[in-house]
């Protein structure tokens, strides 16, 4: 047994710097299980986050892509209950109410329990809602169906996807969510054409029973999604042995040369009937002296805090190994966001745009018969609008990497060319200029659409840090508007006969979420530069009162008791 043990532990070696050979932050410490949750020393920008991101990918395509598509179903809805776009309508949007309204729910459940369990468990409501709906008898039990259970469905699963998604990713972040999110226009690409022709076939209710049962699929999107815990790699213990003895060392020579110094002074000062009592040779001979000791305590007590870890869930079954890794519960619910001006501005913005998010898809087919389009080409100008957004999400992607501005700026340009695009859609009336129109249109809202949710990571609006607790708070504001928008449109076709009046809503709550996004940066430097006139203030104050008490233990006499109990922590800490 003996001469087993060499060759064993040579092969660990060999195999551990082989490891260090390897990027830091594609390093992982090992898991009890394959699926529990990863250790990285720093964001990977990747390892498990690509499997994470084809995940989100198949999410876009079951939650947006489907909720855009539902438009080719409105007349076949129209006919078959009897009913008014405005009150077809709202089945759309009290899904988006639902979808937005429960995001603080979506958090709080993802903070208890983890983000694995809450979307396998929305994937299920998405797949039953969309079932169920295929046999209602009336325009209210979609509101049922659809409305609330697949609402639901798809809150729990789209917010804790995109959160678990930005925290793999650093750098790339930008470009990866953008990819990413563009599931959902090739759901639109393809799912209009397809439920256009299939309906023709088997009808709408089974086209409703094929997409429910495809839905599915996200509950094993959920499996996917491995909590991550960022610890940084532990020193070599020779090293910290060392750097221990050299800080020892230090403080002692800096606390013998400290109290030599202190009670030749003290003593010179003594005997020279003096009044300053020695102060005048402190603070000449002593500053460099205080300096150094202060460096060296601070140091010595960096090295003996332990390190702090990012809050992310751990379940029982993970215990073990991964102990030492435990994190603090987070909140389950925290509205202090609420006190950010900039995150107030930036969620004014998201109420606002939503307003211009659902009624183009849902209102563009009939826009486009009531213009002289073919029945049959109409369905193709959501395809055109996908497409078009494809390459909007992946452009955005790209610029956001490599731009050195603010970020805000750049979303600020595209919402108000999508704002103008939104106005041409009610003047132009041709086959080609209804095409040029959806092609904007979808390149714009593909840039806007992919980044107004992970815009909330970047420093420009809440941070990282914050953005697990403000993104429930951002899309429950949005719910209002996505109540509103629909009906609102389908209530101006009503009143006018006029599928193009829909888009005049649409471009002017788009117009107001210009306005307040330009705001945003504004009030994130107010309230950095508040931050930091504090922070002066509060350090200042600071270093005023720490100087009289070094002087008072100083200035002690040999003999008084505060000299006695510097001797004691001196000879202690040596």
């Amino acid at each position: 047994m003996s001469a087993r043990h060499p060759r064993r532990i040579q092969r660990e070696g060999s195999s551990c710097s082989s490891a260090r050979h390897l990027p830091a932050a594609m390093r992982t410490l090992r898991s009890p299980s394959c699926m529990g949750p990863n250790v990285y020393p720093e964001v990977p920008d990747g390892g498990w986050g690509w499997a994470v991101a084809a995940a989100f990918f198949l999410v876009e395509i079951c939650t947006y892509g489907t909720l855009k598509s539902l438009g080719v179903f409105l007349q076949d809805l129209m006919e078959e209950f009897g009913e008014s776009n405005s009150r077809v309508s709202w089945v759309i949007s009290i899904c988006v109410f639902i979808f937005t309204f429960t995001a603080p729910l979506s958090t709080m459940l993802s903070n208890r329990f983890g983000y694995r369990p809450v979307v396998m468990a929305g994937g299920f409501l998405i797949s039953l809602g969309t079932v169920t709906s295929a046999f209602t008898n009336s325009i209210s039990e979609m509101y049922i169906t659809i409305g609330l259970i697949s609402g639901l469905g798809y809150c729990l699963t789209f917010l804790p996807t995109v959160t678990i998604l930005a925290q793999y990713f650093s750098r790339r972040r930008a470009l990866v969510t953008s990819v990413a999110s563009s599931g959902e226009s090739f759901a639109i690409f393809a799912f209009a054409p397809a439920f256009t022709e299939l309906k023709e076939h088997i009808g709408w209710r089974y086209c409703l029973v094929v997409l429910g049962i495809f839905q599915t699929s996200v509950i094993g999107c959920g499996f996917l999604l491995r909590p991550i815990i960022i610890s940084p790699e532990p020193v070599n213990e020779d090293d910290e042995l060392d750097n221990d003895a050299l800080s020892l060392k230090q403080l002692e020579t800096v606390y013998e040369l400290e109290n030599e110094q202190t009670r030749t002074s003290i003593s010179s000062g003594v005997s020279q009937h003096s009044e300053d009592s020695g102060v005048t040779s402190l603070t000449t001979s002593n500053v460099d002296l205080r300096v150094v000791g202060a460096e060296a305590k601070a140091e010595w007590e960096e090295q003996q805090q332990p390190l702090s870890l990012p809050q992310s869930p751990l379940k029982e079954g993970d215990e073990g190994d991964q102990a030492q890794h435990q994190p603090a519960s987070p909140k389950l619910l925290d509205f202090s966001v609420l006190k950010d001006c900039a995150f107030i501005w930036y969620s004014l913005f998201g109420l606002f745009a939503t307003l211009g998010f659902f009624a183009p898809q849902l209102y563009i087919v009939q826009l486009s018969k009531s213009r002289g389009v073919e029945p049959s080409m109409a369905s193709y100008m959501l395809s055109v609008m996908a497409v078009a957004e494809i390459f909007g999400r992946l452009s955005i992607g790209v610029v956001l990497s490599k731009v050195h501005c603010r970020k805000t700026l750049v979303l600020l340009w595209c919402v108000v060319l999508l704002c103008l695009v939104l106005v041409a859609f009610t003047v132009v009336w041709e086959f080609w200029g209804l095409v040029v129109c959806c092609a904007l249109y979808g390149y714009f809202m593909g840039t806007v659409g992919s980044t107004h949710i992970p815009m909330l990571a970047e420093e420009d609006v809440v941070g990282i840090q914050r953005m697990a607790s403000s993104v429930g708070v951002y899309v429950f504001i949005q719910s209002f508007a996505g109540l509103a928008g629909p009906p609102l449109g389908g209530l101006l076709v009503d009143i006018t006969d006029n599928y193009g009046a829909a888009f005049y809503s649409c471009a002017v709550g788009m117009g107001l979420s210009a306005i307040c996004l330009a705001l945003v940066g504004p009030a994130k430097s107010g309230m950095c530069q508040r931050r930091n006139r504090k922070a002066e203030e509060e350090e200042k104050r600071s270093q005023h009162s720490d100087q009289p008490d070094f002087l008072e233990v100083d200035l002690a006499m040999e003999d008084s008791p505060a000299r006695q109990a510097v001797d004691r922590d001196n000879s202690s800490v040596v």
